[in-house]
């Protein structure tokens, strides 16, 4: 595909927006290289874990926008959107893809806390006496 293409990726609270169009395989993240953004490796691998399985590093320039959450909820986000791309991209990576279960959005939240406990499923200690 000739043109940049768009794709949005969630995981918690995060939102990934994600350009990409064939390139020379630069990845940046917020306008900082990925491995800048990223201090730690286990995310750069979480980020960057569609291109690994479907062996297309380098031979895409990948823009992403990033914004709510965490790390760790930033770079899944960056994940599904990552996965979705190639998904589009490329129809025979699908398989792939799916295989490794990189297509699913995780759709686990933060449990609110209740009233009346001090976090969402603790309660205080019950005293007998």
């Amino acid at each position: 595909m000739s043109q940049q293409a768009n794709y949005i990726g969630r995981r918690k609270t995060s939102t990934a927006r994600l350009y990409i169009e064939p390139g020379k395989g630069e990845f940046l993240v917020n306008n900082r290289k990925l491995e800048e953004y990223f201090t730690d490796q286990a995310k750069i691998n979480v980020a960057s874990e569609p291109l690994e399985v479907t062996e297309l590093k380098g031979k895409y320039d990948i823009k992403v926008t990033v914004r709510g959450g965490g790390t760790t909820g930033q770079a899944g986000a960056i994940q599904l959107a990552l996965a979705r791309a190639l998904d589009n991209e490329n129809e025979e990576v699908h398989s792939l893809l799916k295989k490794k279960g990189l297509l699913t959005r995780d759709d686990r939240m933060v449990e609110r806390k209740k009233y009346g406990q001090p976090k969402a499923r603790k309660k205080f200690q019950f005293s007998k006496r």
